[in-house]
């Protein structure tokens, strides 16, 4: 980066702190952006003249409410509700809702930027934007779950619609979640429409929605691991989380020959040597998705695995590494541990699951490292299927839905080598997804005017 683009970005980023004050997880996210947009920008002064990276930053709206509710002992609850509206510049605002007690408005600002650019790179028409609440659905009885959702909707309606934004589950809002929401919508608007994706098959949804974010980053791993001559097929690799997105990395990974042997969650990790198999998988399926247990009770049933409490599994030997699970999972000393043990492939599942540091340790020591905006955009690329299933009233099977994932992955993984290849053959996935991303928002900024 020469001096321009260096002053560029540190007055950028002390201006953006300055005006966002402890919203650290905003402030990594954009800094990641702008470090690798910068140069581009600097070659092109009509983007700083019309601040297009400082409009980017800023959301077109956010909408905080209270979300009142009644447990099951009568007791009146209060949790805090967001929508954060980023950008329309492509399309309608799409992304995810998430539960989760760790909710703030610099998480949910940091993950509608990230979508902004993932969706950018799905080639689909929609923006970016990401909302939530601190409610976190655990422990909690269905009855529970469902008022909650009928009071958090009815303000969010006002809001959303097919054709201005068009919320998807995440973090603690899976099928259950998105049902109770959408009939709360459905009930309050009078209308049959589109406006969620992640519905139910028989009213609306599409095949292999829960399977998308899992499946796509599994297939842009194949694409990363094609440019050093690699497979899965016969690699050890490590998973972290258990919900959708890690439950389905798995599944793939094992269709495509690896060999599969820790998942996570947030109490900690069981190893399998053996590795996971059809049976296995089914029953760590069960238990997270109808018992709603703790990934430790693996253990019970097959008790040559074992499970490791409070840790991460990045200390695992593997081959490929997929954080599926959280934001800033994967620390400074958990790559060194990777690196040590010979790991070559890092592909994230989550949304921005390796901290800064730790990405300088992994592509310091050349590992192949993938963005989350760029392998884990199959959820969304996947929504925006549903999307279009939805405006056609057409239902598509498996097999081509998976034949038009495929493609996404291809082409975004496509997109990242063109603009993130440099002089030695490598890729930089994070500038590649990055530039990719950007151009395209930024070239319909301009040409929409100052808005």
């Amino acid at each position: 980066m020469d001096k321009f683009a260096e002053k560029y970005v540190n007055s950028f980023m002390s201006e953006l702190i300055a005006r966002n004050p402890g919203e650290k997880e905003f402030h990594q996210a954009v800094g990641e952006v702008v470090n690798s947009v910068a140069p581009y920008i600097v070659q092109n002064p009509q983007l700083m003249d019309l601040k297009i990276m400082e409009r980017m930053v800023e959301p077109e709206r956010i909408i905080i409410f209270r979300v009142p509710w009644m447990d099951d002992n009568g007791r009146i609850q209060i949790n805090r509700g967001y929508r954060v509206q980023m950008n329309s510049a492509i399309g309608p605002y799409k992304g995810g809702i998430r539960f989760h007690s760790s909710v703030n408005l610099s998480i949910l600002k940091f993950l509608a930027f990230e979508q902004t650019f993932k969706n950018s790179l799905t080639t689909l028409p929609m923006g970016g934007g990401k909302g939530g609440s601190d409610f976190s659905p655990r422990g909690k009885s269905d009855a529970e779950v469902m008022r909650f959702c009928q009071s958090f909707m009815t303000e969010l309606q006002r809001h959303i619609g097919q054709d201005t934004d068009i919320p998807a589950g995440d973090i603690g809002v899976g099928g259950r979640e998105v049902g109770f929401l959408y009939g709360q919508y459905k009930r309050l608007r009078n209308e049959f429409t589109g406006t969620l994706t992640g519905k139910g098959m028989s009213w609306g949804g599409s095949r292999l929605r829960p399977e998308a974010t899992g499946y796509g980053a599994c297939y842009f791993a194949q694409e990363m691991l094609a440019t050093r001559g690699k497979s899965f097929e016969g690699q050890t690799v490590v998973i972290s989380g258990a919900g959708n997105v890690a439950q389905f990395a798995a599944k793939k990974a094992m269709s495509l020959g690896a060999k599969v042997v820790t998942l996570s969650d947030s109490n900690g990790y069981i190893y399998d040597p053996e590795g996971f198999n059809e049976e296995k998988w089914e029953y760590i399926a069960h238990l997270k998705n109808v018992l709603r247990g703790r990934i430790k009770e693996y253990v019970n049933e097959y008790p040559t695995a074992k499970y490791f409490p409070d840790e991460r599994p990045w200390g695992v030997p593997c081959d490929i590494a997929m954080p599926c699970a959280t934001q800033n999972e994967l620390e400074a000393e958990d790559a060194k541990k990777l690196v040590a043990n010979g790991c070559y492939c890092v592909c994230e599942g989550a949304n921005m699951p390796t901290t800064p540091e730790a990405i300088e340790i992994i592509r310091g020591n050349g590992l192949l490292y993938s963005p989350g905006k760029a392998s884990n955009a199959g959820g969304v690329a996947t929504s925006g299927l549903e999307m279009s299933q939805n405006s056609m009233r057409l239902h598509w099977t498996a097999e081509e839905v998976d034949k038009n994932l495929h493609t996404i992955m291809k082409d975004i993984h496509e997109s990242c080598a063109r603009y993130g290849t440099e002089e030695d053959g490598t890729i930089n996935y994070v500038k590649g997804a990055n530039l990719a991303g950007f151009i395209k928002v930024a070239d319909a900024m301009c040409g929409q005017g100052l808005v």
